[in-house]
């Protein structure tokens, strides 16, 4: 069923959007294909659920597809408003697995096998799959025995193509475990603002794939999304809230959240910029989704700019070379031209990029300004001084002088999610994976002051635990922030910057004292001095002291303020909103991770969590996060179902 407004000449160019729902439930669906028929034309839905697509023909057909819904093919005609609402599949996703010519291990196939035996159909299966079925990964060349993956199939047609086997790299992750309170009271970490992680796992499920598991930081997902959280009242940078309940997944446990919120300053109020738009014109950057999309953000950022902003623009493929000299931000026509003049060829000499681009922002560097690179790249440097360690120290060294660097992450197939990420924490900047123009919108439009202006640098937070409440204690996340707990206090050591209104949530899963818990781990006794841990506070209702410590954008030596969480819980139930919408997206996390700490996790308690803790929900990111978690979902019941042409 779908309405429409009517209204555009035979034979015009003309637009048509709309809305797409679910009929069920009447709520927008983010990440919907709308695809034109017999074109690779086609666009996806925004976080609200809208879209806008460019036709030239009136008899024309849009094809509207989600993973687990019918998908709805609509002849636009006269339209020039199509809202659709799309029906849940009855079969949701059918287990299918295409066996290439060969042998196959039969106890790694399950649900419905689709086996092709003869040599001639095989030539031509694969790539009539491939791109029409989402999940499927052939390789080999046509006619050979090929290898094929149906990660999740929608049965009733058209999905968006899954990416072919590719080389995308990222860090290895170990989640952080238990740790005995009694011996071990400091827990210390530097905070983190990134939120590359989300916007990249949704690009993942939206293709109808579940990420790799270490493409999974949870505290990313987490501060992806706002949360409505008091500003400083004081002179401070930061405000500190906390909020204590019980964990959903395990609720013997308690769940501790830290909210962090930076103070928020207009835009006519913040300091001047001094940016050096750093482009990867790369060969690996010719495709759709990378070097036109990094084009498209950066105009959306060059219209924010005002006169006392300036830009420079460097590129960089076999050589680096300045496309445009530092420029008044009231020249956005000369600035955008500039942009749109680039294209995409040649290896990635990036070591030599980024020293190009440093030259430059030194050149003209403003003493009390926002000094900064903006590395727009897939991640892929090749050619040059391009070692991580050579790159690592350049940056370092770099960022004393005060210019830092922030990392746009685009495309797939090649992207280097561990390498972009270690830039931007060296260089003191943020890292954002753009998958589309919404998210781009998001990043350098909507939270431009909190991108591209610091507040609070190295935010460092030092938990001390009483061991007379707390049996044990677990970071959600944060893994590659971990600290010292000499660092906290070592105003040398550097850690993470918080923006201009950023908030920044973190969680601790709790074993309360006395509690018996699988994840207590006992040792023997010491030999040589004495076992028993002296509990200072075991009178005391507190559960623990937080203590936070930060720079002035311009200083050296750091602050510190504290706040004290008492053992006082409330009912899961009474909790914010924010609080448990973030748990929510913390208990995803751990699912899409297949932690080993997930406990009694669901994808079904989950959704039901975010639901009601959607709240105030005006961008739509919230609602987007609840179809992504039903996908994945879905994605999950059908995860590598079997892998063909394995030896028996």
């Amino acid at each position: 069923m779908f309405a429409a407004l009517t209204g555009f000449k035979r034979g015009t160019t003309h637009t048509i959007s709309g809305t797409v729902y679910s009929a069920d439930d009447k709520l927008p669906l983010p990440g919907v294909t709308v695809l034109l028929k017999g074109t690779s034309t086609g666009t996806q839905t925004n976080a609200k659920g809208t879209y806008s697509i460019t036709v030239s023909d009136n008899n024309a057909t849009l094809i509207f597809n989600f993973i687990g819904f019918q998908p709805q093919y609509i002849t636009i005609g006269s339209k020039t408003k199509i809202d659709v609402y799309l029906k849940v599949a009855s079969s949701s996703l059918n287990e299918v697995v295409v066996t290439a010519y060969g042998v196959q291990k039969r106890k790694d196939v399950t649900g419905s096998v689709a086996q092709i035996n003869n040599k001639d159909a095989l030539k031509s299966t694969p790539q009539r799959l491939q791109g029409r079925v989402s999940g499927i990964v052939v390789n080999g060349a046509p006619g050979s025995a090929q290898k094929m993956m149906i990660r999740g199939v929608n049965s009733y047609g058209y999905v968006s193509p899954a990416p072919a086997e590719d080389n995308e790299s990222y860090k290895g992750i170990t989640e952080n475990s238990f740790t005995n309170a009694g011996t071990t009271p400091l827990s210390t970490f530097s905070v983190d603002v990134d939120a590359a992680s989300y916007s990249n796992v949704r690009r993942f499920i939206n293709n109808g794939q579940l990420p790799p598991a270490d493409a999974v930081r949870v505290e990313e997902m987490i501060n992806y999304f706002n949360y409505n959280l008091a500003g400083p009242t004081d002179n401070s940078p930061v405000a500190i809230h906390t909020e204590l309940s019980s964990a959903p997944w395990n609720t013997k446990h308690r769940l501790l959240r830290i909210g962090l919120k930076a103070k928020t300053i207009a835009t006519k109020n913040l300091p001047a910029s001094n940016l050096v738009f750093l482009i990867d014109v790369s060969g690996s950057m010719n495709s759709a989704n990378k070097l036109p999309l990094v084009q498209s953000s950066l105009k959306m950022l060059v219209d924010q700019l005002r006169p006392q902003d300036k830009v420079a623009l460097v590129v960089y493929a076999g050589a680096a070379g300045v496309v445009l000299p530092s420029t008044s931000g009231d020249k956005k026509e000369t600035i955008k031209n500039a942009i749109d003049n680039l294209s995409a060829g040649g290896s990635t000499a990036g070591g030599e990029g980024i020293k190009l681009a440093y030259k430059i922002a030194a050149e003209n560097l403003i003493k009390t300004g926002n000094n900064r690179i903006i590395l727009a790249t897939d991640g892929d440097f090749n050619v040059g001084a391009s070692s991580d360690d050579d790159m690592e120290k350049l940056i370092e060294k770099k960022r004393e002088s005060g210019i830092f660097l922030s990392v746009l992450g685009y495309g797939m197939g090649n992207y280097k999610d561990s390498k972009m990420e270690t830039l931007a924490d060296k260089g003191n900047g943020n890292y954002a994976y753009i998958d589309n123009i919404t998210e781009a919108r998001k990043t350098l439009v909507s939270e431009f002051g909190g991108t591209l202006f610091t507040v609070a640098k190295d935010v460092k937070l030092q938990i001390e635990f009483n061991p007379a409440k707390v049996q044990a204690y677990r970071l959600l996340g944060y893994e590659n922030r971990i600290l010292n707990k000499e660092d906290f206090n070592d105003d040398k050591k550097d850690a993470g910057d918080m923006g201009s209104g950023h908030t920044v949530t973190a969680f601790y899963e709790i074993v309360p004292a006395g509690i018996k818990d699988d994840y207590m781990v006992s040792v023997d006794p010491l030999k040589y001095q004495k076992n028993e841990v002296k509990v200072a506070a075991s009178g005391s209702s507190e559960m623990m002291t937080i203590k936070f410590r930060y720079k002035e954008p311009v200083s050296s030596v750091s602050k510190m303020s504290q706040a004290v969480v008492y053992d006082k819980p409330v009912d899961f139930k009474l909790t914010s909103t924010d609080f448990q919408f973030a748990s929510a997206v913390a208990e995803v996390g751990m699912l899409l991770r297949d932690s080993k700490f997930k406990q009694k996790a669901s994808f079904a308690h989950a959704i039901a969590t975010a639901r009601a803790g959607k709240g105030d929900d005006g961008e739509g990111y919230r609602s987007e996060f609840i179809r992504l978690a039903e996908s994945a979902k879905l994605l999950s019941k059908g995860t590598e179902l079997a892998k063909v042409g394995d030896d028996e």
